[in-house]
């Protein structure tokens, strides 16, 4: 079991992006500003401050930002401002009057939203050419990627081991009789990996191939909540629920054992890598349109894309690098998987068919 403080850790990092409403816009008082480093006082070094607008989720370990700081003799503010999505749709409304000179937390359900808006300036980073062109989804380069996940079902290995029950490999599988009443779903509409779960689907089956098998997982007695904590710490069978089948990240069985109270030597769970099993999720960052700190916005970029950023990644928010070079922690290295072929869409056609996709997916799953 994990700690409560551990829970409230794991659902801060995986609780994510998609379908996020607007909120009212921070203030400045709302922004947390790191803490200056302590072998040297504020007013030796800052000249000047940055401030990065994140979702909540956003993660980094203070000596990595104050070696930022301390190099470019600037103070780095964090702005948390929701969900990504609820962050974006607050960028969008201060387009004229920017809340932060850089913006990380954009995945490519939401990319063609940002993009569309104009809320970002172009910035060819010398850094993005260590990153393979996979992930450069925006030729013009406004947003820029920074790392990436895979959403993917994981299941329980003492609960599958106990049965004698062969888990799911396929999305197939779990229309057979044997896994029927043990998946739960989080909810599109309300749900990141709810979201990438039923984007893995469309691009599995097909539209609206999607829906007939919607129905199958309806009459499997798939149980939908409304979020990945309910459906993991509430629902899963890790955590005393009784579904030993839940949508989560690739990253989840890494996450157990660095959470875990008591030491492990093996992670509990597993995911499930199929080819189409899982859904790509991919995550950028840009600078702010009307930044009025146009070379220290192109400084911190290239910063998150270099190696010093780019492995502290890993165990501050449970995703991948996209730089190559930065070097895995053991810990990934030796639980952490990536799909080998996982589901992927154009931003431009999840955007365009999101609303429709969901409703039709509401109408025939929860009426």
């Amino acid at each position: 079991m994990f700690k409560l403080k551990s829970i409230i850790t794991l659902t801060l990092l995986f609780l994510l992006t998609a379908c996020g409403t607007p909120q009212p816009a921070p203030t400045a008082s709302q922004a947390k500003p790191m803490p200056t480093p302590t072998n040297e006082p504020a007013a030796a070094v800052v000249t000047e401050t940055l401030t990065l607008m994140t979702h909540d989720s956003f993660a980094v370990s203070d000596a990595v930002i104050q070696a930022f700081e301390q190099a470019n003799q600037v103070k780095v503010t964090i702005l948390p401002s929701g969900d990504a999505g609820a962050a974006v749709n607050q960028a969008i409304l201060a387009k004229d009057a920017p809340l932060a000179d850089v913006f990380f937390g954009v995945d490519n359900s939401f990319l063609s939203r940002a993009l569309d808006n104009g809320i970002f300036e172009s910035y060819n980073s010398p850094m993005l050419a260590q990153v393979a062109a996979e992930f450069k989804l925006d030729p013009e380069n406004r947003m820029l990627p920074v790392d990436y996940g895979d959403v993917c079902l994981n299941y329980d290995k003492d609960w599958f081991a106990q049965k004698k029950l062969t888990p799911p490999a396929t999305l197939d599988d779990l229309l057979k009789p044997e896994y029927k009443g043990l998946l739960v779903v989080e909810n599109p509409a309300t749900s990141s990996p709810g979201l990438a779960f039923v984007l893995a689907t469309i691009v599995k089956f097909g539209d609206p191939g999607y829906l007939d098998y919607w129905q199958k997982l309806v009459a499997q007695d798939v149980l939908v909540v409304d979020g990945w904590t309910e459906a993991y710490t509430a629902e899963f069978t890790r955590y005393k629920g009784t579904r030993p089948i839940v949508v989560s990240y690739a990253s989840s069985p890494p996450a157990e054992v660095y959470y875990a109270e008591k030491p492990l030597s093996d992670t509990p769970i597993a995911a499930v890598l199929g080819e189409g099993a899982c859904f790509r999720q991919i995550e950028f960052m840009g600078i702010l349109a009307g930044t009025k700190k146009r070379a220290l916005a192109e400084k911190l970029i290239d910063f998150m894309l270099d190696v010093k950023f780019q492995e502290d990644i890993p165990l501050s928010m449970f995703v991948f690098p996209v730089n190559p070079q930065a070097k895995l922690p053991e810990l990934f290295q030796k639980y952490a998987k990536i799909a080998a072929k996982p589901a992927t869409l154009p931003p431009a056609d999840i955007a365009a068919k999101r609303d429709t996709w969901l409703k039709a997916w509401t109408e025939t799953v929860l009426r």
